[in-house]
This record gives structure tokens, sequence and C-alpha cells, in this order.
């Protein structure tokens, strides 16, 4: 366990890309090989997009990621954090570190994103994939990827976590986001089987489902326990799902980067009422 801590604590930049590029890569394949769904779309013009907003979610992460590194050694240092406060073995001070990086860095911050009305707007560009596939992983606008940067940080700080523990999450994270997005059928009981554990594609599918109240469940990316936890997870059969959001149904426009990138600042439609509440 040591060995693993060292190696994230000092991962070189070529092989954090090669985690995102070879994840991407890989569930790209396994998408054409078992598809869940034989979406009727230009697969590259689709990705082009999900892939700038990618792009801009690692320039965020990059030129912020000093603030994390000193954050992570001011509590080392210290002994500041939920970790640092209990005498746990290794192997517990790893795997509760991660357990709860995911939490403030994913769970909370989507939760928070979903309730938030002005951050719902920011988050809706994630939503209005037509074609969820592993290219929609990372499909944040530039102003949510530096929300869910400030939650991250927010983690760190709460938890405790060295470098090597915060390296170790935001790697788990990138390869959970991208299976549990990518258009791929597991046998039914296989996906059921991981949900109790992990954030599996069928469970994070729901998620994606045009309307409430399954738009506003199963919030989690690594670990499934937060949502089972907090009341928030659901389950609906894989091909009852329609992706897309129903307050926003343009599908042309939900592709068009220049119309994403404005998505934020629209009219909010309320999806309990018919009525245009202005931001």
């Amino acid at each position: 366990m040591e060995s693993i801590i060292n190696y994230f604590e000092n991962i070189p930049s070529l092989h954090r890309s090669l985690i995102l590029v070879g994840g991407i890569t890989f569930f790209w394949i396994l998408e054409g090989v078992v598809p869940l769904v034989k979406f009727n779309y230009g697969k590259w013009k689709h990705a082009l997009p999900n892939l700038f907003f990618t792009a801009t979610t690692v320039v965020i992460n990059f030129a912020l990621a000093f603030l994390l590194l000193k954050t992570s050694d001011w509590v080392v240092i210290n002994k500041f954090g939920i970790i640092n406060w209990l005498e746990l073995p290794l192997w517990a001070y790893i795997f509760l570190g991660v357990l709860l990086l995911d939490f403030f860095g994913a769970y909370l911050a989507h939760y928070t994103e979903h309730k938030v009305k002005p951050l719902w707007m920011v988050h809706l560009v994630h939503h209005t994939d037509h074609n969820v596939d592993t290219t929609t992983a990372n499909r944040h606008h530039p102003l949510e990827s530096l929300v869910r940067f400030a939650f991250t940080l927010f983690g760190v700080f709460v938890v405790g976590a060295p470098i090597g523990i915060v390296m170790l999450y935001q790697s788990l994270s990138l390869v959970s986001t991208q299976f549990n997005h990518a258009n791929i059928k597991l046998p039914r009981k296989l996906d059921d089987l991981l949900s109790w554990v992990i954030v599996s594609p069928d469970m994070h599918k729901v998620h994606h489902h045009y309307v409430l109240p399954y738009t506003d469940s199963n919030y989690g990316n690594i670990f499934s326990i937060w949502d089972r936890m907090f009341g928030t997870f659901m389950k609906l059969d894989r091909d009852a799902i329609v992706y897309g959001v129903d307050t926003f149904p343009d599908e042309v426009e939900n592709g068009n980067l220049k119309a994403l990138l404005k998505q934020p600042f629209h009219t909010y439609r309320n999806p309990t009422t018919t009525t245009l509440v202005e931001d």
C-alpha cells in the first residue's frame, strides 16, 4: 500500500494523461462491441463538444492544482482532518481517504448542483447530452469545473488527505465516471451486483433520464454507498431510460458548442411548472 501512495504522490503528468486518454479509448472501443443503445448518430460529431469540455476541465484542474498541493501539505504537516485524527492502519487510512473524498468531491458537489438553481443551470450542460456515452463523462461547462474543484479542495481540507491519496482519488474518479457513463451493456445481474459497491453503468444512467424524480437520484461517482445512505438511490429499467432534460429538448442546440457555452445563462424553465423564470 505504501508503494501505491508513493507512486501517486509523484505520478507523472504523462501517466495522468494516459489514464484519461486510455480510459476514453478503451470504453469507446467497448461501446462498439457491447453497446447498450444503438444510437443513430455520428460518434465523432457527438464527441467533439464533449472532448472540448474535457479539455477545459483538464486545463482548469491543472491551473489550480497548486491549491490542492498546498492544502494537502498543510493538513499533513498540521495533522488536520478526519483521517489524521484517527489511528488507522495504512490500508484503512487510504480507503477512508478515498471514500470521503468521493463524498465531498463527487456526491456532495453533484447533489448541491441539482438543488441550487444557478448551479443547476451550469450543470445542465452535462445533462443535455441526448446520447450518453463515455465522452459524456467530462462534459462539464468550465464554470462547473470550477465548482467541482472547489468542492474537492474543501474535501481535501476536511478529510486531511495527503497528495498521494488525492491523486489516487482523482485517478479512480476519472476511470469510474468514464465507466459509468459508457454506452455499454453489462449482464443485468452483474450490473446490479456491482451497484451495491460502486456506481455501475445502469445505476448512473438512471440519473440521466430526462424527467424527475429520476434526474435527482444516483448522484455518486465511485461508491454507491452515499446514494443508499442518503436515500437518493433509485432504479429504473435501462430500456425505459430516455436521455436529456425535458425542459431543454432541442437535440441540435444541445449538441452545438456555442449554444452549450451559453446554456447556463438561458431562461430557466422550472421543471415542476410551465412558468418561465428569468435568472
